[in-house]
């Protein structure tokens, strides 16, 4: 009976050693799988960094063309403002050589810029046209205005 438990002993063991084994395989199977696990995640991750960078890249290029085509427009906008203030500046200064030259001219000859004016199409801006007027030849008697201004800007009937 001793040998009995004896034997019974030495199974209980070599179950136990067996379970021990058994078990310690499993956990370097589940490491293997969670390693491959994180394998795989690593390579995802390089996978989606790589992507993230070559976005990010396409970004900052995108970026940097509307940055510089918004600077090129600006610079468009500066050029045409520039070029506008220097054309206005021209009429302006080309209006007042006009102004100094009429009035030279008013000083020189009275009444004869108001008769030019009339002459070239163009009416002085005091004079009022009015198409129901007909002028009989010498200009005053016909009931348009005189070659001198009358003060009040308005046309004679």
């Amino acid at each position: 009976m001793a040998g009995l438990i004896v034997l019974i002993v030495v199974v209980a063991v070599i179950v136990l050693a067996l379970a021990a084994l058994m078990a310690a395989k499993r956990s370097r199977i589940s490491k293997s799988r969670k390693r491959e696990q994180a394998r795989e995640h690593l390579q995802e991750a390089q996978v989606h960094a790589a992507r993230a960078e070559q976005q990010q890249a396409l970004a900052d290029e995108q970026a940097a063309r509307a940055r510089r085509e918004q600077a090129e427009a600006q610079e468009r906008v500066a050029r045409a403002e520039r070029e506008a203030n220097e054309i206005k500046a021209k009429a302006d200064e080309d209006r007042t050589t006009a102004e100094q030259l009429r009035a030279k001219a008013e000083k020189l000859a009275p009444g004869l810029a108001a008769e030019h004016g009339r002459q070239g199409g163009t009416a002085e801006p005091n004079v009022v046209a009015d198409p129901n007027v007909v002028a009989d030849g010498d200009g005053a008697a016909g009931g348009l205005p005189s070659d001198r201004p009358s003060g009040s800007g308005a046309t004679r009937r």
